[in-house]
């Protein structure tokens, strides 16, 4: 058996998230869906760095899983590539060792958050930022992130229902970068996240950009680990995840 790790690509728009779900489509379901017809019938289960939600984006998506094929890594590519919808595409696959594992060793994740502050709409990108039809206060976002870099207990920043227990992740790097054409990127660098962490996370800087929440007031929220007192998730579809360090 031979283990083989997988960088992935795909466009969230017309996935129903990325894990397996009876009677929808998925990122997970397609890939297995084309390692099952290689394996000439019998199936085979793939493991993620992470799921990401319906409409979400993946840049560098990982994945692994282990096969009895004795097919080149280079026709591995080009048959997964030939298979697979034009939503998703294999960019890189390597073979690992016996005991790597996509989840659990991750030791970094960057997510982009991207924002279209214009007051005129883009039809073209509506599947790619979020709409802001506002000025937003950039320098009090700014100040705002701060408060989320380091170590803390993330529970006012994760759906409510998370049944997760350890709700402590740490944030490396959190930076908010004006691009071109109106868009801005909300770059998010850190040890794991917990779900829709950093969607809630950009609906609050979003709130403090708009000056419904003061940048002090971040702070205040963190430390209450209560869902309840942190801003609206920010919409799926202007969130991709951009990198899986190992």
């Amino acid at each position: 058996m031979v283990k083989l790790k997988c960088t992935v690509t795909y466009d969230g728009t017309n996935f129903s998230g990325y894990q397996i779900q009876p009677n929808k489509r998925t990122v997970q379901g397609e890939i297995e869906a084309v390692l099952k017809k290689i394996h000439k019938g019998s199936e085979v289960k793939i493991v993620a760095s992470g799921r990401t939600d319906a409409g979400v984006h993946a840049h560098e998506q990982v994945f692994h899983y282990t096969t009895n094929l004795t097919i080149p890594l280079a026709n591995w590519k080009k048959a997964l590539n030939s298979l697979l919808p034009d939503d998703i595409y294999i960019r890189k696959m390597e073979e690992v060792t016996e005991d790597f594992h996509a989840r659990y060793h991750v030791k970094k994740k960057e997510y982009r958050y991207r924002l279209l502050v214009n007051t005129e709409k883009d039809v073209f990108r509506r599947n790619y930022t979020c709409h802001i039809p506002m000025a937003l206060n950039k320098e009090a976002m700014e100040e705002a992130a701060k408060a989320f870099l380091g170590e803390h207990d993330f529970t006012s920043f994760c759906a409510a229902n998370t049944p997760v227990v350890n709700k402590v992740r740490t944030i490396h790097k959190l930076s908010i970068i004006e691009d071109s054409n109106h868009e801005w990127v909300i770059q998010v660098i850190g040890s794991g996240f917990l779900y829709q962490m950093v969607r809630i996370i950009v609906g609050t800087l979003l709130d403090v950009g708009k000056g419904k929440l003061a940048p002090k007031d971040v702070a205040d929220i963190i430390e209450k680990k209560d869902r309840s007192y942190a801003s609206q998730t920010a919409p799926a579809q202007g969130l991709t995840m951009w990198k899986v360090t190992y």
